[in-house]
């Protein structure tokens, strides 16, 4: 039974996607999809982007995340919001100044044709392994639940899953997507806070009660000052959240093509300002959860599943809570699941538009049509390497994602780095030889730290990364105004 209402569910809400999809997509063209005509406003784009960066990682991730490492997390998440202002206030004046569709542009404009075409070509790598990574969450569970209960495939469930996603973002991408991620995020929060309310109400805790219950628990910890050699320290966590937030959101394709969407820095940055500040209750109330469900775990004698993002899905499908948790389940992971993997898919078509295939030097006609093949060739790649992700994937998947945006964002913190906080100029040639290196020699250095003191580098290997970047950069730079070439 679950499985059939499982499935009922997804049918009515793509129906509605679709629905969407066919009202904002008539009488469009490229210029609509990759910058919604810059008509967006900007308190639709704040709440579309709560369900764009949580994902289906975050619903299922950081609840199982409580029983290993506490409510720590929330010290990233304070990292996260001067993240954002940071983003607000240096980042947007600058590509609002330049005018720019892709913000990879701008290393062009700043240090030379190979450091742009580098600069996209790292995101393009990040963001699609992230997009398949959060798309695999929300397949496996529907896989054990819906498909496998029928004999079919996972390769036919990712299939179906992405050509869903293409089907309602191929016509108008970000236009679409403004709108889709604004419903899929009111549905993700609504479905949160009815988890969090059903829970309470079988562990017999009213509004008090939580407050008291949670505070008081064991996994209740949220800062840790103490242990250095913890990689939920507070300033690794709190730093690391910064820098996080900085590539993965202000130095992302997919996070600022919706900011750019707004129709003036004003707006932009009163979008950054309330999205940044709802993200650290919002995601409060995931940890929140995880403390119920581990009480509810304690109290029905429940043997918890070895990995974290087991935890949640459980509970929700094994009929102990009955019915409406999963309804709510349901809805939530794939709200924010699709919430994420369909921009994702629409930025990494545009970065690859623009920035690679260069495809605004074609008649109208012409380039719509590469946009469109693009979408789709980008969506054939998510599959493969959601296939791959299933055959090697033995981790949490939040932690993953951020190791990943580590190795992948690290040279293109370093590139943005170089070109903001310096007036010097680059031997370009050597851009992408210093990029490629630079993940490289990071994590050769975490690995040998590792085996000769043991320590061990936490997601601050991202400012590692970015650093040697920068260095490398700075190695092969000159002063423009004297002319003057280093290491020619």
């Amino acid at each position: 039974m679950s499985g059939s209402l499982i499935l009922i569910i997804i049918v009515a809400y793509f129906s509605v996607l679709l629905t969407v999809s066919y009202l904002t997509g008539r009488k469009t063209g490229n210029r609509t999809f990759f910058t919604a005509d810059k008509q967006s406003r900007w308190y639709i784009i704040a709440f579309g982007m709560i369900g764009t960066t949580l994902s289906g990682v975050t619903f299922i991730s950081v609840p199982g995340m409580v029983r290993s490492i506490d409510m720590t997390y929330m010290q990233m998440v304070l990292g996260f919001f001067v993240g954002y202002l940071f983003i607000a206030n240096v980042l947007l004046p600058l590509y609002y100044r330049l005018n720019l569709t892709s913000i990879y542009t701008y290393l062009r404009e700043r240090i030379g044709k190979r450091a742009y075409k580098t600069g996209a070509s790292f995101f393009l790598l990040s963001r699609t392994i992230g997009a398949a990574v959060r798309i695999y969450l929300v397949a496996i569970i529907l896989q054990a639940f819906v498909y496998d209960p029928w004999g079919i495939p996972f390769y036919v469930n990712v299939i179906i899953n992405l050509m869903l996603i293409f089907l309602y973002t191929f016509r108008s991408g970000i236009k679409t997507i403004i709108w889709t991620d604004t419903l899929q995020a009111l549905c993700m929060i609504t479905m949160l806070i009815l988890l969090i309310r059903q829970i309470s109400m079988h562990l017999n805790l009213d509004f008090n009660g939580i407050i008291q219950a949670v505070s008081t628990h064991e996994h209740s910890r949220i800062f840790v000052f103490d242990d250095w050699q913890s990689k939920q320290n507070f300033f690794k966590q709190f730093f690391s959240g910064i820098f996080i937030t900085i590539v993965m959101t202000g130095l992302d394709q997919d996070m600022m093509q919706k900011n750019l969407t707004c129709r003036s820095l004003k707006e932009a940055k009163r979008n950054m300002y309330s999205y940044g500040f709802a993200f650290v209750p919002i995601n409060l109330l995931f940890l929140t959860l995880g403390v119920l469900l581990l009480m509810l775990a304690q109290q029905t004698g429940t043997v918890l599943p070895e990995s974290g993002d087991q935890i949640l899905p459980m509970f929700a499908t094994n009929g102990m809570l009955g019915t409406p948790v999963l309804v709510f389940f349901t809805l939530g992971i794939i709200a924010a699941s699709f919430a994420s993997a369909d921009s994702a898919i629409a930025a990494l078509t545009t970065s690859t538009c623009i920035d690679i295939l260069d495809i605004e030097q074609y008649p109208a006609e012409k380039a719509k049509r590469i946009r469109i093949w693009t979408h789709f060739l980008i969506t054939v790649v998510v599959v493969i390497i959601i296939l791959i992700v299933k055959e090697i994937n033995s981790k949490s998947v939040i932690d993953a994602i951020y190791t990943i945006a580590a190795y992948t964002y690290g040279p293109l913190l370093g590139l943005f780095a170089f070109g903001m906080l310096t007036k010097r100029m680059t031997r370009d040639r050597f851009t992408p030889y210093i990029c490629i290196a630079s993940p490289l020699l990071a994590y050769a250095l975490d690995y040998t730290i590792q085996r000769y003191t043991g320590y061990k580098f936490g997601y601050e290997i991202l400012m590692i990364n970015g650093l040697i970047t920068f260095a490398g950069l700075i190695f092969f730079s000159y002063d423009y105004k004297r002319g003057e070439i280093r290491h020619q």
